[in-house]
Order: C-alpha cells, then sequence, then structure tokens
C-alpha cells in the first residue's frame, strides 16, 4: 500500500513538472493565439480559487472555534500557531535587514510623481478591517475580515447553549465544509492544465520585460532573503523539531507549486490542506484550524519584502536610516504582514500605503511595479511553505487521538 502511495505522488509530481515546463515553452515561444488561450485559463483558474478560497477560510474558522469550549486541544493548537508565526516572520524580516545592511543598493534616481493610489495610512487600513456589512468581506474577498466575522460566529455557536437549532446549524456548517472538500478534490485533478497555463503567462511575460535591470540588487536582495528563508531557515527549524524537511517539502510540492504562480496564499489554501492532510496525513483538527489562520497572519515573504521596500523607498528619500530605525522597521514589517491578507499584490499595496503615511515619494514604488510580479510570486511560496512547517510542527507538538 505504502509503494502504491509513493507511486501516485511520484506520477502527480511528474505531471505536474511536466506540465510547468510545456508552459515555459510554450509561453517563450510568445505566439499570441496561444498567450491569448493561457490568460483565458490562468483567468479561470485564478477565479475557481478565488471562489473556494473564501469559504473555505470562513468555514475552517467557524469549525474550529465552534468546539472551542468543548475540545480542549484548540487553545493549545493556537498558542503553538502564534509562536511558530512570530518566530518564522521574525526571522524572515531580520534575514531582510541583514542582506540589506551587507549589500545596500545604490539610490536610483526616479521621475517622483505619485504613483496613482487610494492609499491610505495604515492605522486606517487596520479599521477597515472591521466590516460595516457582514457580506462586503464576502464579495470583496477581503480575508481578514472574513475571519473576524467567521472568528465571532464560531464563538457564538461555541457558548451557546447546544439546543436543537444550535445543533442543526452546526450539523449543517460542517456538512457543507465537507462537501467544499470534495470540490477541491475535483480541482486538484485539472490543475496541471492551470499550471502550464500560468507558467506560460510567466515565461512570456519575461520576454516583454525589459525594467528588471534597472533595479537589478534591490531585485537580489529581495528574492535572496526569500530564497534563504525558504531553503535554509525553515528547513533548519524543522530538523531542530526532529523532523525531515526534504519529504515534508516533497509532500507539500503541490502547493508550493501552486502558491508560485498564483501569487496568493488564501487561494493556494484548498491545495495547502489538500498536501497536508493526504500527503502529510496531518490531523484534520488541526490542520483545518492552523491553516486558515497563517494563510493570513503568517507572511515570512510579505514581512521581508515590506522591511526590504521600506528601507529602499526612505533610503532614496535620503531619510538617515540609523540601527535603531531599521530594527524599529522589523517589528512594523512584521505585524504588518501579520495583518495583510493572502492575496495577489497584498504587501505591494499595504507598503504603499505605508510610505504614504510617512510622506515618503512613493514614485521608486512605480519602478518597483513591473518587476513585483516575479517577487510576489516567490515570496507567495516561502509564504505557503513557511504555512505548512507552522502545521508540520503543531501537529509534532500536540498529540491529538
Amino acid at each position: 500500500m505504502l509503494n502504491i502511495i509513493k507511486n501516485k505522488s511520484l506520477i502527480q509530481i511528474l505531471i505536474w513538472v511536466s506540465a510547468l515546463l510545456l508552459g515555459i515553452f510554450l509561453g517563450f515561444l510568445n505566439i499570441n493565439i496561444l498567450n491569448h488561450l493561457f490568460n483565458f485559463i490562468a483567468l479561470f483558474f485564478t477565479r475557481l480559487f478565488q471562489c473556494l478560497a473564501i469559504p473555505v477560510i470562513a468555514l475552517a474558522v467557524i469549525t474550529a472555534l465552534s468546539k472551542l469550549t468543548e475540545e480542549k486541544n484548540t487553545g493549545r493548537i493556537f498558542k503553538h500557531t502564534i509562536f511558530y508565526t512570530l518566530l518564522t516572520t521574525f526571522l524572515a524580516a531580520i534575514t531582510g535587514l541583514i542582506l540589506y545592511m551587507l549589500f545596500t543598493p545604490s539610490n536610483i534616481v526616479v521621475n517622483n510623481t505619485a504613483v496613482e493610489t487610494t492609499a491610505t495610512s495604515y492605522y486606517e487600513y487596520l479599521v477597515s478591517i472591521i466590516p460595516n456589512n457582514i457580506f462586503q468581506p464576502v464579495i470583496a474577498g477581503n480575508a481578514l475580515s472574513v475571519i473576524l466575522i467567521a472568528a465571532a460566529i464560531g464563538i457564538a455557536l461555541s457558548i451557546a447553549e447546544k439546543n436543537e437549532n444550535i445543533k442543526t446549524l452546526s450539523k449543517v456548517i460542517f456538512g457543507i465544509q465537507e462537501i467544499l472538500f470534495i470540490l477541491i478534490q475535483g480541482l486538484i485533478k485539472i490543475l496541471p492544465i492551470g499550471i502550464m497555463a500560468f507558467a506560460a503567462q510567466l515565461s512570456s511575460q519575461i520576454i516583454n520585460n525589459s525594467a528588471i535591470g534597472a533595479l537589478g540588487k534591490y531585485t537580489a536582495i529581495v528574492l535572496s532573503g526569500n530564497i534563504i528563508q525558504t531553503f535554509i531557515i525553515i528547513p533548519l527549524i524543522l530538523l531542530v523539531k526532529g523532523i525531515n524537511p526534504i519529504s515534508s517539502f516533497k509532500n507539500m510540492l503541490p502547493a508550493i507549486v501552486t502558491a508560485f504562480f498564483t501569487k496568493s496564499s488564501a487561494g493556494t489554501l484548498p491545495v495547502t490542506l489538500n498536501c497536508a492532510e493526504n500527503n502529510l496525513k496531518i490531523n484534520p483538527e488541526i490542520s483545518r484550524f492552523v491553516l486558515p489562520i497563517c494563510t493570513t497572519i503568517n507572511m515570512n515573504g510579505c514581512a521581508a519584502f515590506i522591511l526590504i521596500t521600506s528601507l529602499f523607498v526612505m533610503q532614496n528619500a535620503g531619510i538617515h536610516l540609523t540601527l535603531g530605525t531599521m530594527i524599529i522597521w522589523v517589528f512594523i514589517a512584521v505585524f504588518a504582514a501579520i495583518g495583510n491578507a493572502g492575496v495577489p499584490m497584498g504587501c505591494y499595496f499595504l507598503t504603499l500605503s505605508l510610505m504614504s503615511s510617512i510622506g515618503a515619494p512613493i514614485g521608486i514604488l512605480g519602478l518597483i511595479l513591473p518587476i513585483y510580479s516575479i517577487i510576489d510570486m516567490v515570496e507567495t511560496t516561502e509564504n505557503v511553505w513557511s504555512d505548512s512547517a507552522v502545521c508540520i510542527m503543531t501537529n509534532k507538538d500536540i498529540k491529538i487521538s
């Protein structure tokens, strides 16, 4: 049986890699009609992920918190999740700071015309998380607001008197969640088509993008921070916990590849849950609680991007960056990343808001925008791998029979 499972896993990986390579090849051909076709397929899969992501997050939080008063494990799971989230996110930001101090990029001459934006202060951003309409966050896909509403509903269910109405409502919610996971399994089966389209899109964009060279050193620092966190720091943490990082990474590979192309932790959540439960055999009670929360608050790549980009913009603005100032910005980046929703370009616009709020010239962010798509792919990959690591470590720490 074990050999059959391994063979199926190997076949799945080969299919995914083949789809990836085929997409890259077809994208480099840069055939107009194919590009339009891949854009349509990529949009189709992106919308499917967006459609499933919010219900997955909401139902996972509701079902987990609804058992808060009857399941002694929920509080322990939450504490471990927060600890590992803060640990990995701070390490990511500190790695970014060290790289920036070692390889500080030169200033660049930019047109400081502001990027057209509706950016607000970080305070206003936090206030906007509190919804004034229960349906608006679901329609807008605001993961943070959805989690806030779902948490309130889940806690209310947990403390409510367990009468017939409450029991019936709970059964309906759990039933919908089971149906949702059946739909996710179906999506996983056709996902190689989407991966091919996403890969073709990327390779086509690289051909037509001439703006990368101007910010090469800055980009190298950001990407290096993500790579170090992904392939050195997180594996070392897993090794310290007595967990095989290579085996864990291989089993989470479908989710990691999906994250790279969707650029959305929230959008990848269905695949992440599927890999955690079916490949790593993580207890669903843990995975369905930890992963939805990590999708929103465990943003390693985002913390590094916010820190490095903010320092780069402030440096170009002539702001003197002392060690104390940079350490303060490590904390700002970490907690800003925790407050960022796991959606495409979420970190970019959050950084834009932060720089706007301190009066820094944001024209540089206009130059970063053409290359941010690649940065976003890499940092989302790191985020999902970190989410997986937090889930794996929590599963090891908490034994649930």
